[in-house]
């Protein structure tokens, strides 16, 4: 399992590159990041939650009430034009960040 600290960093990246797929509600990204993780990284309602606030704040994400089964609502989160922008920049970032670790992490370092 993956320590949150190492995680905190790529929270945002991760529900956001869910959201690209299309809109989504909070426990169905939660079950998404533990799916494709393989159960390595589970991450905390308040985590998710903390996290949809703060992309929401940015304008990242937007939130939208959907009436489902029952009659009950759902809030559901899509991402915006903004946080397409953020998530390709951030992206582009990933890239150079894991090629300056990899330097360091390989023997020789070559």
């Amino acid at each position: 399992m993956l320590s949150s600290d190492i995680m905190r960093g790529y929270n945002d990246l991760i529900i956001l590159s869910l959201l690209i797929e299309g809109p989504s509600y909070g426990y169905e990204i939660s079950k998404k990041i533990k799916e494709r993780s393989n159960e390595n990284y589970v991450m905390k309602e308040t985590t998710l939650y903390s996290a949809f606030a703060r992309l929401e704040k940015n304008n990242y994400i937007q939130s939208f009430q959907q009436i489902k089964t029952a009659g009950r609502k759902r809030t559901y989160y899509e991402i915006t034009e903004t946080g397409r922008n953020y998530l390709n920049d951030k992206a582009e970032e990933w890239v150079v960040t894991q090629d300056v670790v990899n330097r360091f992490l390989m023997k020789g370092g070559s």
